[in-house]
C-alpha cells in the first residue's frame, strides 16, 4: 500500500482570491504532490503527498512563485545527551517530521535549533517527539504570537501606512480636486503658485505615495503580472501607475499629448492607494478575529500545573508534564493536562466541552479534562493524556482541519476567479480602447479615467474570502458551542439533511440501563438465574452486561469458555452447565425454547423495556428486563428537528415492543428494530430510498459502520472513540438537542455564505459595467476611480464583517433548557 503525507502550514502574501488561486495551482502542480487546498482567510494551505512530504520543496516553489512559507525557528533544551551519536539520533528525528526544514543540535550546550512550517506542528510537539525517544527536551524559546496577534500587528502596521500616505495626499487632492468644486479657489492656485508648480508639486508628493505606503502593490504585483499570473495587487499597480505615468507625461513632457487632454490624476492614484491601505487594514483587524474561537480555546490550557514527582510539590510548565505524573489541582485552577482522579473530591465546571452549566461531580476514579475549571475542592489526578493527546488539543486541530477545509461550494468559486484578474485587465484594455474611438472629447482622458476605474473597482479579495472566512468564523463558533465538525464537506452536507435516524441506547436514552425486573420458569428461583447471568455478563463489556452485573452479589460462580457471539448475545459455562444469554430472537435461532415465559416477555416488552433471555442448555429458564431511562431533552429535541421540517427515525436492535414504546411517547417518525449492527446500514439505505439526504446519530462501537455509510454521521462526544473517529460531526455533550443546533449552525453558516457570495458576485457584476462606462451615454455617469478604490475596499470589509456575525450565533436549544 502506498504511503500519503500530508502537510498543513501557512503562508504569506496573498491578498485576493487570485492569490489562493495562483499558490493551489502552484502546489498541485509540484512533484509529488496529490491534492492540495488553500484557505485565504486562514492564510494556509493543506497538501497531500504521493509519498514522503516534502516541506523544503514546498518552501522553494512557494518562495518562487512569490508567497512563501511562514516558517518558525525554535531552541529546544535536550537532557540526556552524552556523546556525538546522541547528537545524530537526535537530528534524525527532527529531520523525520513531515514540516521540518533544518535540524541543528548542540552538544556542548545542549540544544536543538530547528526551522520548521509554521501550521503543521509546534516547538511544544517536537520536544515531545525527542522526549519520547528517550532525550528529554523542553521549549526554551518562545514560539511566534498567536495568529490573532500577528493580524493586529499587520492592522496596525498597514494603518500606520495608510495615515502617512493620508497625510501625503492631502494636499494633492486639495489642490487638484478643490480647484473642480470650488472655481475660487482654481484661480486662486492659478494666480499665485500657478499650474506648472501645481502639478510638480502634486507629482512629488503622490510620488511619496507610491514608491512609500503604495511600494507593497507594486513590489507584489508587477513580479506576478510578469509570470502571466496578475493578482488583486497587479490590479492596483497597473491602474495606479497608468494615472500617475499619464500625468507625469502632461507633467514633463507636454508637448507629447494633444492639448484637450493636457491633464493629470496624480489624486486619483494617491487617494486609490490611500483608500485600498484603509481597506486592507480594517481586512486584517476583521480577519485577525475569526481565528478567535481557536485562540480562545488554546487560552483555556494554563500555563503551569503543580506536579508531584520524586517526593517532591513544585510547580512546572504544563509541557514539562509527562503522562503518569501526579498532578494537584486547587479550588478554582484549569485542569493542565487530561487525567483520573486518585485522590479527593470537587465539582469541575466542563461548560467549555459541553455547553452545559452545571458543574460535574468528581471523585476517585473520575476523569478529568484538560481546560476545564476546578471548584471550590481540592483534587490529586493522574496525568494520561498530555500536549497534543489532550482532548483540549483534539478539539482545536479538528477545529483548524474544519476551518482550512473546502467545501463543495467554492468549487465554482475557484473556477471563476482562476480567471477573474485576466478577464478584468481585458476588460479594461477593450474598455480603453472602445472609449479611444467613441469617446467624446477628450477621448484619451476619458479612456484614462474609464479603464482605471475597471482596473480599481474590481475586487476579487471579497470573492476568495466569500466562503473561507465564513467556514472559519462558523466552525469555531461552533466548536464554541459543543459542535465539531471533523470533516469540512460535513459543514455544507448538514444543511440539507431531510431525515435524522438515532439510536436507541446512550443517544436517545441515559445509557445507563439498570435491571428492574426478573421472570423464571418453574423450578428456578430468581437469584439462581441471576447468579448464572452476572457470572457470564462479567466478561462482557455491553451496557447491558453491567446493568446485570451490578445487580447481582459480589461473589459469583466462575465461568468457563466465554464467547461472544457479536450482536447477539454470550455463552459460557457456569458450573458445568451451558448457559446462553440473548436477545429473544437470537434464541429463537438457536431453539431455545421459552415456553410460558413468551407472555412475561411480552409484558417487559410492552412497558418499553430491553428483554434478555438466560437459557440453560436448550431451555429458556429466565427473563431479565432492563430499562434505560430516556434522557429528559429528546422529546425537545425531536420536536424541534419536526419543526425544521426533519423526519426523525429510530434504529435499534432491540425489540418492536420495546422500541415502540420508547419512540410513541417522543413522536418519532419511523421505527427499524430488531437489527445487528450490519443491519443499521441496510435500515439506513431504505430510509433515504426516496432521495433524502440522511444523517445517523449514535455513540457506540456497533454505531461506526452506520455512522461511516450515513450522508452524515454524528457521534455524541460521550461515546467511544472508534464511534467519534468513524463520525464526520462530533457533539460534545449527550444532549441529543446538540444535534438540532448542529444542523440550524450549519444552515446559518452556509446562509451567511451565500449572502457574502451574492454580494461579491454581485458587486463586481454589477459596477465593473459601470466603471466601464455603461451609464454613461444614457446618463452621463463616469465613475471615478477614487470612488472605484472606495468601493473596492468596502467589499473585502463588507463580506468579513458579514462572517464575523456568526460569533454570536446562539443556539436553538440553550443547554438546560428541557
Amino acid at each position: 500500500m502506498s504511503m500519503h503525507e500530508t502537510l498543513s502550514f501557512n503562508i504569506d502574501g496573498m491578498s485576493c482570491a487570485a492569490c489562493s488561486g495562483r499558490v493551489e495551482r502552484t502546489l498541485k502542480s509540484t512533484q509529488g504532490v496529490e491534492s492540495a487546498s488553500v484557505n485565504l482567510a486562514g492564510e494556509s494551505a493543506l497538501v497531500e503527498f504521493q509519498g514522503a512530504a516534502d516541506a523544503g520543496l514546498i518552501v522553494q516553489v512557494l518562495d518562487k512563485a512569490g508567497y512563501p512559507a511562514r516558517v518558525q525557528e525554535a531552541v529546544l533544551s535536550v537532557e540526556s545527551m552524552s556523546c556525538a551519536a546522541c547528537v545524530g539520533r537526535v537530528e534524525r528525528i527532527l529531520k523525520k517530521q513531515p514540516a521540518v526544514l533544518e535540524a541543528s543540535v548542540n552538544l556542548a550546550d545542549e540544544s536543538a535549533r530547528v526551522r520548521f512550517l509554521e501550521g503543521q506542528i509546534t516547538a511544544q510537539e517536537l520536544a515531545q517527539v525527542v522526549t519520547a525517544a528517550g532525550y528529554q527536551a523542553t521549549t526554551s524559546a518562545r514560539e511566534a504570537s498567536d495568529k490573532g496577534a500577528r493580524k493586529q500587528a499587520e492592522a496596525e502596521e498597514l494603518r500606520r501606512q495608510m495615515l502617512i500616505a493620508a497625510a501625503l495626499t492631502l494636499p494633492v487632492f486639495v489642490l487638484e480636486m478643490g480647484g473642480h468644486l470650488v472655481p475660487a479657489f482654481h484661480h486662486w492656485v492659478m494666480a499665485t503658485i500657478g499650474q506648472q508648480a501645481s502639478w510638480l508639486f502634486q507629482m512629488l508628493l503622490t510620488t511619496l505615495v507610491l514608491v512609500g505606503p503604495g511600494r507593497r502593490f507594486y513590489t507584489k504585483g508587477l513580479p506576478a503580472l510578469l509570470r502571466g499570473a496578475p493578482d488583486m495587487n497587479s490590479l492596483v499597480a497597473v491602474g495606479t501607475l497608468a494615472a500617475y505615468g499619464f500625468s507625469v507625461v502632461a507633467t514633463l513632457l507636454p508637448a507629447l499629448l494633444p492639448a484637450e487632454t493636457r491633464a493629470v490624476y496624480f489624486e486619483a492614484a494617491a487617494v486609490i492607494v490611500v483608500l485600498i491601505l484603509l481597506g486592507r487594514s480594517l481586512e486584517a483587524r476583521a480577519k485577525g478575529r475569526t481565528g478567535a474561537a481557536i485562540s480562545n480555546l488554546v487560552g483555556l490550557r494554563p500555563k503551569t500545573a503543580m506536579v508531584l514527582r520524586d517526593g517532591t510539590e513544585a510547580e512546572r510548565p504544563v509541557e514539562e508534564v509527562r503522562v503518569g505524573d501526579h498532578l494537584r489541582l486547587r479550588p478554582g485552577e484549569r485542569v493542565a493536562v487530561d487525567g483520573v482522579v486518585v485522590s479527593g473530591a470537587s465539582h469541575i465546571d466542563e461548560s467549555m466541552l459541553t455547553g452545559e452549566p452545571l458543574p460535574v461531580s468528581k471523585g476517585e476514579g473520575d476523569e478529568v479534562v484538560a481546560g476545564t475549571v476546578n471548584g471550590q475542592g481540592s483534587l490529586e489526578f493522574r496525568a494520561t493524556r498530555v500536549g497534543s493527546d489532550t482532548v483540549l488539543a483534539q478539539i482545536v486541530r479538528m477545529v483548524e482541519e474544519a476551518q482550512s477545509a473546502k467545501l463543495p461550494i467554492q468549487g465554482l468559486v475557484d473556477r471563476i476567479t482562476l480567471w477573474f484578474v485576466p478577464v478584468v485587465m481585458t476588460v479594461a484594455a477593450v474598455t480603453f480602447g472602445i472609449w479611444l474611438v467613441f469617446g467624446p472629447d477628450p477621448v484619451l482622458s476619458y479612456a484614462l479615467t474609464a479603464a482605471v476605474s475597471v482596473l480599481i473597482i474590481a475586487c476579487p479579495c471579497a470573492m476568495g474570502l466569500a466562503t473561507p472566512t465564513s467556514i472559519m468564523v462558523g466552525t469555531g463558533r461552533a466548536a464554541e458551542l459543543g459542535v465539531l465538525f471533523r470533516k469540512g464537506d460535513a459543514l455544507q452536507a448538514l444543511q440539507g439533511v431531510g431525515v435524522v435516524a438515532f439510536d436507541k441506547t446512550g443517544t436517545l436514552t441515559e445509557g445507563r440501563p439498570r435491571l428492574t425486573d426478573i421472570a423464571v420458569a418453574p423450578g428456578w428461583t430468581k437469584e439462581r438465574i441471576l447468579e448464572l447471568a452476572a457470572s457470564v455478563e462479567r466478561l462482557s463489556e455491553h451496557p447491558l452486561a453491567r446493568a446485570i452485573v451490578e445487580a447481582a452479589p459480589e461473589t459469583l460462580p466462575t465461568a468457563e469458555g466465554f464467547t461472544n457471539l457479536a450482536g447477539r448475545g454470550v455463552r459460557a459455562t457456569v458450573d458445568g452447565q451451558v448457559v446462553t444469554i440473548g436477545a429473544p430472537r437470537f434464541m429463537d435461532e438457536e431453539r431455545h425454547r421459552a415456553g410460558p415465559l413468551n407472555a412475561d416477555t411480552a409484558l417487559f416488552a410492552a412497558k418499553g423495556c430491553t428483554v434478555v433471555h438466560v437459557a440453560v442448555g436448550q431451555r429458556v429458564c429466565g427473563v431479565l428486563a432492563i430499562s434505560d431511562e430516556v434522557k429528559p431533552t429528546a422529546k425537545a429535541a425531536i420536536s424541534a428537528l419536526h419543526a425544521q421540517g426533519i423526519s426523525v427515525a429510530m434504529i435499534t436492535g432491540d425489540s418492536k415492543a420495546a422500541a415502540e414504546a420508547i419512540a410513541g411517547p417522543l413522536g418519532i417518525d419511523q421505527i427499524t428494530a430488531e437489527v445487528l449492527p450490519e443491519g443499521k446500514v441496510a435500515a439506513m439505505e431504505a430510509l433515504r430510498a426516496g432521495g433524502q439526504r440522511l444523517a445517523f446519530v449514535g455513540d457506540g462501537i456497533n454505531d461506526a459502520p452506520a455512522l461511516a455509510r450515513a450522508d452524515i454521521g454524528i457521534a455524541l462526544g460521550t461515546g467511544t472513540d472508534v464511534a467519534i473517529e468513524s463520525a464526520d460531526v462530533v457533539l460534545m455533550t449527550g444532549d441529543p438537542r446538540s444535534v438540532v443546533n448542529a444542523i440550524d449552525l450549519s444552515r446559518r453558516t452556509m446562509r451567511n455564505i451565500r449572502q457574502n457570495l451574492f454580494w461579491a458576485f454581485g458587486y463586481n457584476v454589477a459596477l465593473i459595467p459601470v466603471a466601464a462606462g455603461l451609464l454613461y451615454p444614457a446618463f452621463g455617469i463616469l465613475l471615478s476611480p477614487m470612488l472605484g478604490a472606495g468601493a473596492m475596499a468596502a467589499s473585502s470589509v463588507l463580506v468579513v464583517s458579514n462572517a464575523l456575525r456568526l460569533r454570536r450565533m446562539q443556539p436553538v436549544l440553550e443547554p438546560g433548557v428541557a
